[in-house]
């Protein structure tokens, strides 16, 4: 998390920067805390203990994932600048 603005946060996901809502988050956070991201909420605050384990398994899931896997590739597209693709 970078910065924190009333119920907002930004947040940088593998360098693509997001506003996150803070009004269901589990407990409370501060810019520099690592958050579980739902649909643009943040939703868990992720124990220091578990942050580097928790980025290793996404990189792993990025990389692992097929190209028909929705979700890979649109974080996939984000991450690599492209538009995002909406469906209809």
């Amino acid at each position: 998390m970078i910065a924190i603005d009333g119920m907002t946060a930004t947040v940088d996901f593998f360098g693509v920067r997001r506003q996150v809502r803070l009004d269901i988050v589990d407990e409370p956070v501060a810019p520099g805390d690592y958050i579980l991201n739902h649909v643009g909420f943040a939703i868990r605050k992720i124990p220091a203990h578990e942050v580097q384990a928790t980025l290793v398994l996404y990189d792993e899931l990025l990389r692992t994932a097929g190209d028909n896997d929705l979700m890979a590739s649109e974080v996939r597209g984000e991450i690599e600048g492209r538009p995002e693709k909406k469906n209809g």
